[in-house]
């Protein structure tokens, strides 16, 4: 599979399929409303990426009339997204295991979480968790993330397929701390993170409405 994705390329109506689908699952309806076209144009299109091995079933969604197919990114076509800094990050890391304790290289990565938020200027909570969570959702796309919001009894969920920081996740897993620290700062709450790092990473952020208070009481 050659596909360069360039500018000219996500201009382009496959382009944008690319990116409706990355980190999330879409149908072939949801697909068409989206960019205003016909099922059968989109259905051509996620053909071709098929073909490409850009774009794959990931299940099926219940419908009003009948199931309908999802459509994920896969995990081929997430390696070509530019990521430049990926390898300097690793290397830094490395070196600070080198140098540093297990217990301080975290400290490390927490202390850039906190300056991310900062840096943000999200560092206020007020306002509902969901509004706080929707905050943190934010901030996850800002560093490149495409993350969605679940929510379960009183659980929030942020879950994305795509983890912006994948290839240093890979070689240094306690990397997926400084994300923690990151949306810990912006939501306002105790965020624990339960990321899937088997094969591609996958980010999953757990905040319970509870954790609100407790994580006030200790700031």
């Amino acid at each position: 599979m050659n596909t360069k994705l360039d500018q000219r390329f996500f201009d382009s109506t496959r382009g944008r399929i690319i990116m409706l689908v990355r980190g999330n699952t879409k149908t072939v309806n949801e697909l068409a409303a989206e960019l205003d076209l016909t099922d059968n144009a989109v259905r051509a299109h996620l053909l071709s990426l098929e073909r490409d091995g850009l774009i794959r079933q990931s299940g099926i969604q219940r419908g009003t009339r009948k199931p309908h197919f999802a459509y994920e990114l896969t995990s081929e076509a997430e390696k070509l997204f530019p990521k430049a800094y990926d390898a300097l990050l690793n290397q830094l890391i490395a070196v600070l295991k080198g140098r540093l304790s297990t217990r301080a290289v975290e400290e490390v990565l927490r202390e850039v979480g906190r300056s991310l938020a900062q840096a943000q200027g999200q560092t206020r909570h007020r306002g509902a968790l969901a509004s706080r969570v929707e905050l943190g959702r934010t901030a996850l796309e800002t560093i490149g993330g495409t993350a969605r919001i679940e929510k379960h009894d009183k659980t929030f969920v942020l879950r994305s397929e795509s983890c912006p920081l994948a290839e240093a996740v890979t070689e240094h897993p306690e990397v997926c701390r400084l994300a923690e620290t990151l949306l810990s700062e912006i939501i306002g709450a105790d965020v624990k993170e339960h990321c899937d790092r088997e094969g591609t990473p996958r980010c999953r952020f757990e905040i319970k409405e509870e954790a609100t208070k407790t994580h006030q009481r200790n700031k």
